[in-house]
């Protein structure tokens, strides 16, 4: 196996938990059902927050040099991240840790952290374009490319993940191993929004 069929590979396995995380019912899981921009700013910097604090700590704690420089580097891109969507709203204070961060931080295997990594990535890819999209919508443009721009950096990273990770898997189970963590971060995330729409009586499954 190489980086593009893992890649192909995480999506395959994962096609119905990213397709409903990359619906209009993700930020209404994710606002709790208040779409106003303000709150969907709001739970945007929850979870850039979240990210910069969950690859601060493995930059921290990862005893493999290379990844604990590819984790810093994007700490700093996060922390931008966050500064940029939490200054659209007031005093932002932090939300619960998101499933999917949660998760990501019990990984404590360099190539588990790579693979989770490489599944919020394909998460947070779907998220960043409902959140164009919903900024399309309210005829915002400015913001709507403050979310485009992000995704784009998510390109970035995903590239960078997948080149370390390819280095530091020598066989196929190392390859499952990876990927078995990166599913598991896309499962967190997918677990949380269909809670969080069920709470709120609303059926997760797309009526066709």
């Amino acid at each position: 196996m190489d980086s593009d069929e893992f890649v192909e590979a995480v999506r395959k396995e994962n096609e119905t938990a990213l397709s409903r995380l990359g619906s209009s019912k993700s930020l209404y899981a994710a606002t709790g059902g208040e779409m106003e921009p303000d709150e969907v700013f709001r739970a945007a910097a929850d979870s850039e927050h979240a990210a910069a604090e969950t690859f601060s700590e493995w930059a921290d704690l990862e005893t493999d040099k290379d990844a604990s420089e590819l984790f810093s580097d994007i700490v700093e891109i996060e922390t931008e991240h966050y500064e940029t969507v939490s200054g659209k709203v007031d005093d932002h204070d932090p939300g619960e840790i998101p499933a999917l961060h949660d998760y990501l931080r019990g990984l404590d295997d360099t190539r588990e952290r790579l693979g989770g990594f490489v599944g919020r990535t394909l998460a947070s890819e779907k998220s960043k374009t409902q959140l164009t999209g919903f900024f399309t919508g309210q005829a915002d443009p400015q913001s709507a490319q403050v979310f485009r721009d992000l995704k784009g950096d998510l390109d970035e990273q995903l590239e960078d993940a997948l080149e370390l990770l390819a280095e530091r898997c020598e066989s196929e189970d190392d390859w499952e191993q990876a990927k078995e963590a990166a599913s598991g971060a896309i499962t967190a995330a997918y677990d949380e929004y269909t809670e969080s729409l069920e709470s709120m009586g609303v059926n997760p499954k797309p009526v066709c």
